[in-house]
């Protein structure tokens, strides 16, 4: 049983005849990639409170040091991204604040909100009005969270990270992955396009790691809204002494995503944590957001790559490299994308003009 999936109500199949062919799986087994995709972003780190205290993250800030932009500084950074050719604003930040933030709490009042969710749909409109395409990555979500915001993102994720109970997520405030699973279902009930992913490190095997594979293809075969699974291997930091997985370990689950998910599903890895050259043959199809001009606010010691080298990965691949906005273009319709976001896609004006050419190369 996936810990907490009773609790929310989550009912997954794992076919134990599929888990175990995954296990089996090397990099020999799948076709390598045609193409690499990327998409340009701006990262704003909406704020650093977080509910959970994940023994291997440096996002979150304890209670009186948590911070949160202010809707001057949203727009300015989305300025900024809009000026560099980026065409996706991603919004990041810790699961939804609990009490113990009451500082965040009194700003949110200040700027009259009530919660992080009704603030994070003012930012949304911001980038959009910035000439930006929202993709937000709240965390955990009810649906009344999700439905508050689902219309004026182009997209929304959330890590899964593993449905094993690991010591990493321990704690008087620890993180279930039937709540992960729960909002990723959560996202297929509402018509959200989703990125999801599983971290490689954090007290896992291989069967976990299969399992978790399984489990983000049966919520996708339910509802068709996983567009892209990250592979992200958990790097060291000020809060994570231990080794990173190595380069075998990540071949083979790789691998064994690209093996376990269905082939419209982009298979990515972050090219500025992982050896991604040498994983390439593994079935990466894509390299994820990257962005000019902000840092990875998620692993600061980690800096994105420039343009030129995601060119020379693809070089390596002999594949093209495409530029891609933050929905993939099979999602791009009324039956997945809110109004607002849809007028955006087909604005006018300068915006327009980027998102109508990263669409046609």
């Amino acid at each position: 049983m996936i810990p907490g999936a009773e609790a929310y109500d989550v009912e997954i199949e794992i076919d134990p005849v599929e888990r175990e062919r995954l296990l089996s799986v090397t990099p020999a087994d799948v076709p390598e990639p045609t193409d690499l995709s990327f998409s340009r972003n701006v990262f704003v780190p909406l704020t650093t409170a977080c509910r959970y205290t994940c023994t291997y993250c440096t996002y979150y800030d304890p209670p009186g040091e948590a911070s949160l932009l202010s809707p001057e500084s949203v727009r300015e950074i989305c300025q900024d991204g809009a000026a560099a050719g980026c065409t996706e604003a991603l919004f990041t930040f810790g699961d939804d604040p609990d009490d113990r933030y009451d500082g965040i709490d009194a700003q949110l009042a200040a700027w009259g909100h009530d919660s992080i969710h009704t603030y994070l749909r003012e930012v949304c409109e911001i980038a959009l009005e910035e000439g930006l395409l929202p993709h937000a990555n709240p965390g955990d979500q009810t649906r009344e969270q999700m439905a508050a915001v689902a219309d004026v993102n182009a997209s929304m994720g959330v890590m899964l990270e593993t449905t094993a109970d690991v010591v990493a997520h321990s704690g008087s405030r620890r993180k279930e992955p039937g709540q992960r699973l729960a909002t990723i279902r959560t996202a297929g009930e509402l018509g959200v396009p989703f990125t999801t992913g599983i971290l490689v490190g954090i007290g896992e095997d291989f069967e976990d790691r299969a399992e978790s594979i399984l489990a983000i293809r049966d919520l996708h075969d339910r509802y068709g809204h996983v567009q892209e699974v990250i592979v992200q291997p958990v790097s060291p930091n000020e809060r994570w002494n231990r080794d990173p997985p190595s380069l075998e370990t990540m071949r083979r689950t790789v691998a064994m995503a690209r093996a376990g998910l269905p082939a419209e599903i982009a298979v990515q890895v972050p090219p500025n944590l992982a050896r991604t050259r040498e994983l390439l043959d593994c079935g990466v199809d894509d390299l994820g957001g990257v962005s000019p001009v902000t840092d990875d606010h998620v692993n600061p010691d980690y800096a994105w790559p420039a343009l030129e080298e995601l060119r020379a990965i693809a070089a390596k691949a002999r594949v093209p490299l495409q530029e891609r906005l933050p929905v993939y273009e099979r999602y791009v319709d009324e039956a997945w994308l809110g109004e607002p976001v849809l007028a955006a896609i087909r604005a006018e004006g300068q915006a327009g003009e980027r998102f109508r050419a990263v669409r046609s190369e």
